[in-house]
């Protein structure tokens, strides 16, 4: 009997399609897989045999964003810019993306959110707790980083060790940083520190990216032949900073080292095609970075990791 296929029922059946597609990954650590059905505030998917999550623990706007970025050009060519790339010049909205990385053995969180309640929900959607968490690395000691790391004065991820740069912390224990002092310095027992290439775990290696605080901190994960950036605060927004490394920021501490750091890391993303995660991309913060005449442009991520 032949079939007819109406325009409704082909519609119909569009429509259904992509549900197959939208099943979770299995997880790789005993115990930990993510409940199934949409994950709003975390998404996962593999770099080579590393089983990745990014977690938006938070987002807000954020009003007269030219006050931010672009501090070094004028007001016309910033309206110029947003208005080439279809954003508002007025108002910009910021996102917070921490990233969980399973080994199979081991279950590492790259930096914290703003506090510990946005970052345990979104780790709760990922199909982890707190508890889960074997290892915390922070990439910078900025307060959106390293917010979750107490609750109540309590250690939010009581199982973890914890990893930072040398350069990072020795700058921010001398500097008398409140948030720094209640947050990070009563951690220090626990924290081990390390330099530019030195190692997380297998296939975990650190970056140097100086500039945006005194050791900020990249790291690449590389997986049977696979590898992937989670570049943190290198480049923090993904048209007023990544697409113009020049253009000065105001949270970058150096800002001369920061355009440097960007120039040279998206340069390197852009010529080896390696994708990134940037902390305050729109999330899931998860993209590639081609060169345009001279700067770049963010590609975000459509099916490419499912």
């Amino acid at each position: 009997m032949p079939i007819s296929l109406t325009r409704r029922s082909a519609l119909l059946a569009g429509v259904s399609a992509p549900v197959a597609l939208a099943a979770p990954l299995p997880s790789l650590a005993d115990g930990h897989g993510a409940k199934t059905g949409p994950m709003s505030n975390a998404r996962r998917f593999k770099v080579g045999a590393l089983e990745v999550s990014t977690l938006l623990a938070g987002t807000t706007p954020r009003e007269e964003p030219h006050k931010i970025f672009g501090l070094n050009v004028s007001e016309e060519e910033f309206k110029k810019a947003s208005a080439e790339n279809f954003i508002p010049d007025d108002m910009a909205q910021f996102y917070f993306t921490p990233t969980v990385v399973n080994t199979g053995s081991e279950v590492i969180l790259f930096d914290t959110g703003l506090a510990a309640d946005g970052t345990s929900a979104a780790l709760a959607e990922a199909g982890y707790s707190p508890e889960d968490v074997t290892h915390v690395v922070i990439t910078h000691m900025h307060g959106d980083h390293i917010g979750g790391l107490m609750k109540d004065g309590t250690p939010t991820f009581a199982n973890a060790a914890y990893i930072t740069g040398q350069v990072e912390y020795d700058h921010w224990a001398a500097a008398g940083n409140e948030r720094f002092d209640g947050n990070v310095k009563p951690l220090a027992e626990k924290m081990t520190f390390l330099g530019d290439g030195d190692s997380v775990a297998s296939g975990i290696t650190a970056m140097a990216a100086f500039g945006h605080t005194p050791g900020h901190m990249t790291y690449m994960l590389e997986s049977e032949g696979k590898q992937l950036l989670i570049g943190a605060d290198m480049t923090n927004h993904y048209v007023w900073s990544l697409a113009y490394p020049d253009w000065e920021v105001r949270f970058d501490m150096d800002k001369a080292a920061a355009a440097a750091t960007r120039r040279k890391v998206l340069g390197m993303l852009a010529a080896d095609k390696v994708p990134m995660i940037g902390y305050h991309m729109p999330f899931p913060g998860l993209g590639y970075v081609q060169s345009r005449d001279d700067g770049f442009r963010y590609v975000p991520v459509s099916y490419q990791f499912m």
